[in-house]
């Protein structure tokens, strides 16, 4: 791919200057590709109505054509206008917007195929955070944008991620520091009140708001891959995952010195503050999410740990298992596509990983 100059700027994350994001909006207007910060992880997007630079889109990330892309809106009024969004659910909507949750409708606009896959649904949002609303409304159109990293690669949660990934193909750049969850959106197909993409806005709090207990099913828990049309990014294909391999650890803490030793080769463990303070007085090499009271502070550095993991010099990485209550169902759903859902909880199930890997 042919590389160009990448206008890369610096906008606060909850007073975005209005001549900047200006400037921003007309790459949009002109068939440009943006990079910019959302709550959950930043995004690489264009007009939801431009085909060709939507096509950019896939080229960029290296993304398969069958992955719909999710649609940026600023407000409830302008997600009508693009949906069919049955009436028993708007005024909850209402209520919930913004916040990181997309919800799979009927469509009502005609979009390119490059947008919805060619299917008669799309995937649609507004963002909780100032950056990404303005750039939106200045815009003048929704921005459609999946996540911004290559296909299969660990999702840029930050603005200086994002300009090592894009740099030389995005237009332009836009850089807010870090986005606030760090873990992408919940997507919930209206039709059938299922969680296809579990995320921060979590299962428990999506029936709280609609007094109605989602569907859940292996796919949102990352054990099963959709099959046939994706309606939905982030159900099919492998996702989040480092080139280093990774396994789950999902036997109990105390085993695992006994599983680990003697393993002839380099390793790090990823895992929350209290795993890795012990597993370094052992020797070991680790990443630390954080502490295992924050659950939210786990999800929101997991990205840049799975990033992190591939500068070390080892030969595979062990991350902890989570409890998959709350948003623990999206930090396992994002492990098991990065591991491509290998785990292992003895000595034995290890071994036989790094056997299949030729480790």
């Amino acid at each position: 791919m042919r590389e160009i100059e990448t206008s890369i700027m610096r906008v606060d994350a909850t007073k975005p200057d209005t001549g900047r994001i200006s400037e921003a909006a007309n790459f949009i207007r002109r068939g440009g590709v943006v990079v910019f910060p959302t709550d959950t992880v930043y995004g690489i997007g264009a007009n939801a109505f431009d085909d060709a630079a939507c096509r950019r889109i896939f080229e960029i990330k290296g993304r398969p054509a069958d992955n719909p892309l999710i649609v940026h809106v600023h407000s409830v009024e302008q997600a009508s206008e693009l949906a069919h969004i049955d009436g028993k659910y708007l005024k909850k909507i209402r209520r919930i917007w913004p916040s990181p949750i997309t919800f799979i409708a009927k469509a009502k606009a005609k979009f390119p195929a490059s947008v919805t896959a060619g299917l008669g649904t799309v995937a649609i949002r507004m963002p909780a955070h100032p950056v990404a609303l303005a750039l939106i409304k200045s815009a003048g159109v929704p921005i459609a944008a999946p996540s911004a990293n290559p296909s299969q690669k660990p999702t840029a949660t930050t603005g200086l991620q994002s300009i090592r990934y894009f740099d030389g193909k995005a237009d332009c750049i836009i850089d807010s520091g870090s986005s606030f969850f760090g873990i992408e959106s919940t997507i919930i197909d209206l039709r059938t009140f299922t969680v296809l993409r579990p995320g921060p806005f979590t299962p428990e709090e999506i029936e709280k708001a609609f007094s109605i207990k989602p569907r859940v099913g292996r796919v949102a828990s990352g054990t099963a891959s959709a099959r046939g049309a994706v309606i939905s990014p982030g159900t099919k294909y492998r996702h989040y995952a480092p080139e280093t391999p990774m396994f789950i650890f999902e036997g109990e803490e105390r085993q695992l010195k006994n599983i680990v030793e003697g393993i002839n080769a380099a390793f790090a463990i990823i895992g929350s503050s209290e795993l890795c303070s012990r597993s370094e007085r052992l020797g070991y090499s680790t990443i630390s999410l954080g502490s295992r009271k924050d659950i939210y502070g786990i999800a929101k550095n997991l990205y840049s740990a799975i990033i992190l993991l591939d500068s070390l010099k080892v030969k595979f990485g062990i991350v902890e298992a989570f409890d998959e209550s709350g948003i623990g169902l999206a930090i396992m759903n994002r492990l098991r596509k990065a591991s491509s859902n290998k785990s292992f909880s003895t000595k034995k199930g290890l071994l036989k990983l790094l056997s299949e890997q030729s480790l």
